[in-house]
């Protein structure tokens, strides 16, 4: 260790150094792995070790996080680790956004804001579109920022209502077999919806606004016929929506409405034969300007660190496979 470079960076605010460290020394893990240096604590300061350039790099990050803090952000284990990969991109300067606005706070005082430039991206497009379409693998965010941005424009009385739909895959949009009256069909394909929402909303304002026909979940077969004026209307999981289903639910749009589609175009789940909506819309509909495409990838993951690493593997294996 001798031989080592070492910095020491003076730790003046002791919350600084125990949200570095995190629980367990899990942001410390993170930072020590990734850029191959050792984090200590020396006589109350911050000692960096290991090769010189990884070390200036591990000051440059230490000095960005610091800021954050300082700035009012929490340090996670997920806004380290794209801390982390923005600064070995050449980003550094990116990494500020992190303390973005928050956009929305939950019933449970939870701050909701984007996590990374790509959710960043996202919401701008929502706020500034009348038609955005997120597309990216699971993780990214797409449905819960979405539905969040619903809940803050009913609150914002800039809409009457949300209505939320999926399509039905597995029960080919005809749910009449399955047991149980309407709502016990329909609760499996939109309780991921239904999760958002009673978790942006809180279990008591969500049975309100439901009763008060404030929010509407249903299947993607049931709006067809309809016009949805002052609506923020989200069709989610979009891969599985047929072209004639898209053409449907994007015609449904109506006076003072928004809408935000969602899916990834990797978890397509239509039989064969059935081509996706959401992949035909991308060549139907670029170019014009009211309508936003948001393209999200394994970077804008959001959930456990894992998954990003599962996603990235799942895109390395369909490349190869494509290549042969």
């Amino acid at each position: 260790m001798e031989n080592k470079f070492k910095k020491r960076i003076e730790a003046r605010e002791q919350d600084f150094v125990r949200q570095l460290f995190g629980n367990f020394d899990e942001n410390l893990k993170i930072i020590n792995q990734s850029l191959e240096i050792d984090i200590v604590q020396r006589n109350g300061d911050i000692l960096i070790i290991g090769d010189k350039d990884n070390v200036l790099l591990g000051e440059k990050l230490i000095g960005q996080l610091m800021e954050l803090v300082r700035k009012g952000e929490s340090l996670t284990t997920q806004n380290v680790s794209y801390a982390i990969e923005l600064l070995s991109r050449g980003e550094q300067e990116q990494i500020q956004s992190l303390a973005g606005d928050i956009i929305f706070i939950t019933d449970r005082n939870k701050p909701i804001k984007p996590k990374t430039m790509g959710q960043r991206r996202y919401i701008e497009q929502i706020q500034s579109k009348d038609l955005t379409f997120g597309i990216g693998p699971a993780g990214t965010g797409k449905t819960y920022l979405a539905v969040t941005m619903a809940v803050k424009a009913l609150r914002n009385e800039e809409v009457n209502r949300i209505i939320l739909t999926r399509p039905a895959v597995e029960a080919g949009e005809s749910l009449g077999f399955l047991p149980g009256d309407l709502k016990d069909k329909v609760d499996p394909y939109l309780r991921p919806l239904n999760d958002a929402l009673f978790d942006i909303l809180g279990s008591e304002r969500f049975q309100k606004y439901m009763e008060r026909g404030m929010i509407e979940v249903a299947p993607l077969a049931y709006m067809r016929g309809r016009t949805l004026n002052n609506s923020f209307i989200i069709l989610d999981e979009a891969q599985n929506a047929t072209r004639e289903q898209m053409k449907m639910f994007l015609t449904r749009i109506g006076l003072g409405s928004k809408a935000v589609v969602t899916g990834d175009i990797t978890q397509i789940d239509l039989p064969e034969g059935k081509y996706s909506g959401l992949k035909h819309v991308e060549k139907v509909l670029k170019g014009i300007s009211e309508i936003g495409f948001v393209y999200l990838t394994s970077k804008d993951v959001v959930r456990h660190r894992l998954v990003q690493k599962i996603v990235n593997a799942y895109e390395k294996y369909d490349t190869k496979k494509k290549s042969k």
